[in-house]
């Protein structure tokens, strides 16, 4: 069992969230608040995607060789869903 970080399953997923996606909106992932719903698995995965995949290219413009590899271990750490659960909630 792994321990939660400041609220979130853990370190990775709370500074991805504080430093990358805090401030997001759904709008900004080309969501509406009416097309998800926390309740439909299938939505809250497909943003988790789109948030990811925003980060991934936002690090890999900014990073090249070993700083890459050691960002995308980081990445690949981070609780996608849990972020994407978040900014719906924000946004109700």
């Amino acid at each position: 069992m792994t321990e939660k970080y400041n609220g979130w399953t853990n370190y990775e997923t709370w500074r991805i969230q504080l430093e990358v996606i805090d401030g997001m909106t759904l709008e900004d992932f080309g969501y509406d608040l009416h097309e998800v719903d926390t309740d439909e698995m299938a939505d809250v995965e497909k943003l988790g995607i789109a948030l990811e995949m925003y980060t991934c290219e936002l690090i890999e413009g900014q990073s090249s060789g070993f700083a890459l590899d050691l960002a995308h271990s980081f990445l690949a750490r981070v609780d996608w869903t849990e972020i994407a659960e978040h900014l719906i909630a924000d946004a109700r």
